[in-house]
């Protein structure tokens, strides 16, 4: 686990006694966390407080089971290990367990749905894109969120021109719809439940099958990680970290469940960069609204209202409180920002946020929000965003030594 929580810029495990609770900034994260709840409180229906809640135990899970994609991603490339990988095909198997019987089973008149999006130009490019920056960026959607919330001072750089990118695909969007794509294609549609989720799960197991026999190939063994239980004990781990992998299956999944029930929409991340960009431009003087994409329904609405009852923004907060709750738990805050940053990582940093906004706005979301809730939701694009992103991260792995980037 230690090599995928410094890819994550989480820092690298520390001995247990070496792990103590941080005071201040638990006490920060609370207080803060409880402010920002009450805000919400007194702005909107208690759904929303209710989302904020389930997103700070997502932040818990991604800090504590040190769950992020971008990492297992390269270790499985550079390393040729596959413990990540698994862990996310076992995610997306158990999501889609939960998510397609339900989604089958709704009425056509609920205001409930997936993660459904058109296959086409714009999703294929934007993927891409995404899955350069991810390497560039040192983390995904959820991984910069997470590691920000944990002090990270380079993923704040990250995150930034995350924004920025994110608002530029806002502007550019619309033109790359026009570009050949086909409309959205639910499995679910196309082949009814049953056959949906077998097929899902039918991938899902060739596809850890695939990854684990590579790293037997390599290694002549598999590691065990994923489904292995705690190091140290259960409330040690539970409390300070770090979790075995399943425990953060099991969280992020659930936890992506009940966004969808709370909200009617599953889990997602991205949109809400670009609609904190664009409020910071319209707060300005930008008039947002001479873009088309700030013209449509939900952007519309989205930009008129406070971002405290935008759900996507308030699960975000939620998330980066939980994640600084677990880092101050865990006795690393701000850890992985020790030793200064070299300039060309700074450089890496801005480059891969504005690959990774640019991206998920023209690849309909990020790891979570394309990848995770599309393929749970058993929609096509959920599937070509994944292939998509996997070849940009490969040049994107190519391209980090460059930027004094380690690949280990």
């Amino acid at each position: 686990m230690s090599s995928t929580a410094e890819s994550l810029g989480t820092g690298a495990a520390p001995p247990d006694a070496e792990r103590r609770i941080d005071g201040f900034v638990v006490s920060a994260a609370v207080i803060g966390g409880g402010l920002l709840a009450a805000l919400i409180a007194l702005e909107t229906a208690p759904y929303l407080v209710a989302l904020f809640g389930v997103g700070i135990i997502l932040g818990i899970a991604l800090y504590h089971g040190a769950f992020g994609f971008t990492g297992g991603w390269r270790r499985f490339v550079v390393e040729k290990r596959s413990a990540g990988m698994r862990a996310q095909i076992a995610l997306l198997a158990l999501a889609s367990i939960l998510f397609i019987p339900l989604l089958g089973n709704v009425s056509p008149d609920s205001a409930m749905g997936g993660a459904i999006a058109p296959v086409g130009v714009s999703l294929v490019v934007g993927s891409f894109l995404f899955g350069i920056g991810m390497q560039l960026g040192g983390g995904c959607g959820s991984g910069t969120l997470f590691t920000v919330g944990a002090g990270n001072i380079r993923m704040v750089l990250t995150l930034i021109f995350f924004i920025v990118g994110s608002v530029i695909g806002t502007i550019h969007l619309p033109w790359w719809l026009e570009l050949p794509g086909v409309d959205p294609i639910s499995l679910i549609t196309h082949l009814g439940v049953a056959n949906a989720l077998a097929l899902q799960l039918l991938v899902c197991a060739g596809l850890a099958w695939w990854f684990a026999r590579i790293e037997r190939r390599h290694h002549g063994t598999v590691e065990r990680r994923v489904f292995a239980g705690p190091d140290r004990g259960l409330a040690s781990n539970l409390v300070k970290g770090q979790w075995p992998m399943v425990w953060a299956v099991v969280v992020l999944a659930l936890g992506n469940l009940a966004v969808l029930l709370l909200s009617g929409h599953p889990w997602g991340i991205t949109f809400a960069f670009g609609l904190w960009g664009a409020k910071v431009l319209q707060g300005v003087g930008v008039d947002m609204s001479q873009f088309e994409f700030w013209t449509w329904d939900y952007p519309a609405l989205a930009l008129a209202d406070s971002v405290l009852v935008n759900v996507t923004s308030v699960t975000n907060f939620g998330l980066l409180v939980g994640a600084m709750l677990a880092a101050g738990l865990a006795g690393r805050f701000n850890k992985a920002s020790a030793g200064g940053i070299p300039s060309r990582s700074l450089l890496a940093a801005v480059v891969g946020g504005l690959l990774m906004g640019y991206g998920a706005r023209l690849g309909f979301g990020c790891n979570i929000g394309a990848l995770f809730s599309g393929i749970a939701s058993a929609s096509l694009h959920g599937w070509v965003w994944f292939a998509a992103a996997w070849i940009g991260s490969l040049i994107g792995i190519r391209a980090r030594p460059w930027f004094s980037l380690s690949n280990q």
